[in-house]
């Protein structure tokens, strides 16, 4: 199976513990973690700082599953829930592929720490992930809400530590069963 996991730095693996975009070890990232425990071809276009993009890029031909999860870079941004929801469905409508094919993941909620220092943001997010479940209910595409899965972030209140990679990918692992 061909995956393609499109994302931002939560995705990429980015280690916030040093400032100049490195990531965790191949064995704390969801993404190589869902490759190990799958036998999956997945592609990382998980990128740094990544906003929801006004266009697509071209996705291989022979891609079975497109895993999105942005949103949170778009909030931090200022973009209020809503904003970040119409930039996401107008992302989401223009991938040229069948809906079965497409998993909107909403990225679990930020919380207080170094890049999150009011509660309107820990809000926005919380909003964010409901008008996603939304969103791929009018698409029709599949959905899941990470804020389920009580992923540990690190201090600063946005990144995922390697534990909560592990979490992530387990809770993951076990929606696409």
């Amino acid at each position: 199976m061909n995956v393609i996991c499109f994302g931002d730095s939560n995705t990429y693996g980015y280690d916030p513990r040093g400032y100049f975009g490195g990531r965790y070890d191949a064995d704390s990232r969801w993404v190589d973690i869902l490759s190990a425990e799958t036998g999956w071809t997945i592609s990382n276009m998980g990128q740094n700082g990544r906003e929801i993009p006004s266009a697509v890029p071209i996705l291989p031909a022979d891609t079975d599953l497109l895993i999105v999860m942005l949103g949170t870079n778009d909030l931090l941004q200022g973009r209020s829930p809503e904003q970040a929801a119409e930039k996401l469905e107008r992302f989401l409508s223009s991938v040229s592929m069948d809906r079965n094919k497409i998993l909107l993941i909403a990225p679990p909620p930020v919380t207080t720490g170094a890049w999150v220092p009011s509660q309107q943001l820990i809000d926005d997010s919380c909003i964010f992930a409901r008008l996603c479940q939304d969103l791929a209910e009018q698409l029709t595409i599949r959905f899941i809400d990470a804020g389920k899965w009580n992923i540990s972030l690190a201090y600063d209140g946005v990144h995922f530590t390697e534990q909560g990679h592990k979490t992530f990918a387990a809770g993951l692992l076990e929606e696409l069963k």
